[in-house]
């Protein structure tokens, strides 16, 4: 199988002293070889926010 699951988490939320926002997708290795980036909403910030793959 190519397809994997992945984690994404906030780039801001520790910049700014928050809790980590994270979310889980997944992605298809052979379409996207290169790490995942997303806009997704942060809870602690009340925003959308650019969440980046995180190594598992």
């Amino acid at each position: 199988m190519a397809r994997e699951h992945i984690i994404l988490e906030c780039t801001e939320a520790r910049a700014e002293g928050k809790p980590v926002s994270r979310y889980m997708s997944t992605r298809d290795k052979k379409q996207q070889p290169d790490r995942v980036e997303k806009k997704k909403y942060n809870k602690f910030l009340r925003r959308h926010t650019l969440h980046r793959e995180i190594k598992s």
